[in-house]
């Protein structure tokens, strides 16, 4: 049986039976669709591997730190983003 490396809330890796249901970039702290065209143009280009990571669900990846892609998510970053502005 295939296993799969995802992140949990707390940012630490652990094995899963189930794929994760986004990507994400460890540095930048970012999470989004797995078909997101900004990552995919990235990766193809051999960008981004590198600290691509993955999370089960959403809440994971905002527990553990991550913000949502402006480009793939944009609701969820718009709402992200006004929750963030210093005035």
């Amino acid at each position: 049986m295939k296993t799969y490396k995802l992140l949990n809330s707390v940012g630490d890796t652990y094995s899963s039976e189930t794929p994760g249901l986004l990507g994400g970039h460890r540095k930048l702290k970012i999470y989004g669709r797995l078909d997101c065209s900004s990552a995919l143009s990235f990766i193809q280009k051999g960008h981004y591997v590198k600290y691509r990571v993955f999370f089960a669900d959403e809440k994971t990846a905002i527990s553990a730190g991550y913000r949502p892609c402006a480009r793939c998510m944009k609701e969820a970053y718009q709402l992200w983003k006004s929750s963030h502005t210093i005035v």
